[in-house]
């Protein structure tokens, strides 16, 4: 009888070793799996962040590439390419609140861009203060005359401009008024003026124009949503107004109903 229970507790301990012998295994082969595991996805996570730093360079090389190659210049690339994004997210944003004026302000911006760029292009202003310049000013010299004509013009016609949106426009006093516009007029005329006498060439003036444009597309549908953004409208697309008026509906129906009120 007692052979027999010592051949039954040896049985035991043998199967419960085994036992533990394989759980081990397994704990072992697990761990040995899952190191790999580990592994396969540290290295999957550094394959697509290589694949998306290529992508970055990709783009941002690219955009730099355009600049020089278009326009002369990394630098019109890394301006443009900048300005372009900052318009789409702009333009997202205002898609997102259903904001209207987008066409009104891509048509404003695209024959903008178009004059600037047939006229700096071609150097339109500087021929036309060369020629006012030969004629008004004959004894200045000719590499400067065209600077100095435009800069005068343009200071002459924002002064008069600014004069005029001071007087009208004025909150602290007519005079002060006039006087802050017509010498912020004056200045801003002055530096457009002189601007416009530069001679660019076409690669510049047209990367100027499309600056320009860019820029004159987000001022203005910003400044056209400001005025036609109808909030009470937005508010409703994102309120569920008709699941809440059924079950408003259902509620009172309910009411009605009154399965719970005294019985004759």
């Amino acid at each position: 009888m007692r052979g027999l229970l010592a051949q039954l507790r040896a049985t035991r301990d043998a199967a419960i070793a085994m036992v533990r012998a394989h759980i081990d295994l397994a704990k072992a082969e697990m761990r040995e799996i899952g190191g790999e595991i580990g592994r396969a996805v540290g290295l999957a996570f550094g394959a697509v962040g290589c694949l998306t730093l290529l992508l970055l360079l990709l783009f941002v090389g690219g955009i730099l590439f355009l600049g020089e190659w278009i326009f002369g210049s990394i630098g019109w690339g890394l301006l443009l390419g900048s300005e372009a994004l900052l318009v789409i997210a702009l333009s997202m944003v205002l898609a997102a609140v259903r904001a209207g004026g987008a066409k009104r302000a891509a048509i404003t911006a695209g024959i903008a861009g178009l004059i600037l760029a047939v006229g700096l292009g071609v150097s339109l202003t500087n021929l036309l203060w060369t020629t006012v310049g030969a004629a008004l000013l004959p004894g200045i010299e000719a590499g400067v005359r065209p600077l100095l004509t435009g800069t005068l013009a343009g200071a002459v016609v924002g002064l008069i401009v600014g004069l005029i949106v001071g007087l009208k426009y004025a909150t602290f006093g007519k005079a002060k008024g006039a006087g802050a516009g017509a010498g912020g007029g004056l200045l801003a005329g002055a530096v457009f003026g002189a601007f416009s006498a530069i001679a660019f060439g076409p690669r510049v003036g047209i990367a100027l124009a499309i600056a320009v444009m860019l820029l004159l597309f987000a001022a203005t549908w910003g400044a056209l949503a400001r005025t036609r953004m109808d909030m009470d409208e937005l508010k409703k697309r994102f309120i569920p107004q008709t699941t809440i008026d059924t079950t408003r509906e259902t509620i009172e129906w309910a009411k009605t109903q009154n399965p719970l009120g005294p019985r004759s």
